[in-house]
């Protein structure tokens, strides 16, 4: 297999070194060839190419790693240089989506959405690790007009990285991670913006900033320049997400005000059990279950059972598509932890697929 990385920053570059290490070859293209010059000393990338076509010539599927306001220009620019399969990092997705679609109609369906739930506080290829990904969740965004090979080879590549995929709607994407990552960045970046102007006493007060200061605001250190592109292109469920925070934190302010220890008290034993609940980033580990499900030839049906995977949080560890030599369609061998496999089951079942389950030793 070949994988073309456009943009050898923090993430391509990352992306890189853990393909290289799972023994794929990686080709690199970057708008400044002294960082994918670097990038392939460092063996990131096998080779570098000075255009996106010599990129993606050969390439099985192509991987855009930059910043979200330049995404639907590069994933445009594979797709008419001929990429079977796109992909890219981005954190919005349906407005990206839209753009190429908008441009690209014919094509848009060999591209995939996709956002890797990872990252470091440095900056460019100082950061890149080959491990980042490991354990790491990665969503990708599949619609009704993804083609099927797309997007198996996609899911495919991801799955060398370490990271557990999981599917969902680009516009359920955008408005979960508004919540779980955009939001938060604005709001560590403004309070340590009010940590920062209180005068004479600001030395004072960054010697008392304890862990649970810097704990918060330690995102509010990432690189700035990729958050205003970002905020512009998910400016309505950014915007959705701020007034439920801000009005979250009106109501903070009138217990304070009004000294109601209960209603604190409330809040505070539910954001402690709701933090408590929140997920490993472990490898699934344990049992699995083998799910064989036949599938008629149709758009979207591996969007559509993935899709249903993500909304029950089961990780899908291994896919394959075995096409029948007779008639359409074929059957989909999905690997899947025991823990998850009831639940995934009766869904499928439920919405009128037939299911023979194994489970593996």
């Amino acid at each position: 297999m070949t994988v073309a990385v456009l943009g050898t920053g923090l993430i391509g570059g990352s992306i890189g070194l853990a393909l290289t290490k799972a023994g794929i070859t990686v080709h690199g293209f970057d708008v400044q060839p002294v960082v994918a010059e670097r990038a392939c000393e460092m063996g990131a990338i096998e080779s570098v190419a000075r255009s996106v076509a010599e990129a993606v010539a050969g390439a099985d599927v192509v991987i855009v790693a930059v910043p979200v306001g330049r995404v639907a220009e590069l994933v445009i620019a594979a797709l008419d240089a001929g990429a079977p399969a796109v992909t890219d990092v981005g954190s919005v997705k349906a407005a990206v989506l839209d753009a190429v679609k908008t441009a690209r109609p014919e094509h848009a369906g060999r591209f995939v959405g996709g956002h890797p739930m990872a990252g470091s506080e440095q900056d460019g290829l100082d950061g890149a690790d080959a491990d980042l990904f490991a354990g790491a969740t990665w969503v990708l965004t599949p619609t009704a007009d993804t083609d099927p090979d797309a997007h198996t080879a996609v899911r495919g590549v991801i799955g060398r990285l370490g990271a557990e995929v999981i599917e969902i709607p680009p516009k359920q994407h955008d408005a979960l991670v508004a919540v779980v990552s955009h939001v938060p960045q604005l709001a560590a970046t403004t309070l340590m913006n009010v940590a920062t102007t209180t005068g004479d006493e600001h030395a004072l007060l960054m010697r008392l900033a304890a862990g649970g200061f810097r704990d918060m605001t330690r995102i509010a250190a990432g690189h700035p320049g990729i958050w205003p592109d970002i905020c512009v292109a998910n400016r309505a469920a950014i915007l959705h997400a701020l007034d439920a925070y801000r009005s979250s934190l009106d109501s903070v302010r009138a217990w304070v005000d009004a000294g109601d220890g209960e209603a604190l008290l409330e809040a505070l034993e539910r954001g402690r059990r709701a933090r408590r609940n929140l997920p490993s980033v472990a490898r699934v580990r344990g049992p699995l279950a083998e799910l064989r499900v036949p599938v008629p030839d149709r758009p979207a049906v591996l969007a559509e059972v993935t899709t249903m995977a993500g909304r029950l949080g089961v990780n899908i560890v291994d896919i394959e598509i075995a096409h029948s030599i007779e008639g359409d369609g074929g059957v989909l061998v999905l690997v899947v932890p025991v823990d998850g496999a009831d639940a995934f089951d009766t869904a499928l079942t439920d919405s009128g697929y037939h299911v023979s389950r194994s489970d593996m030793t």
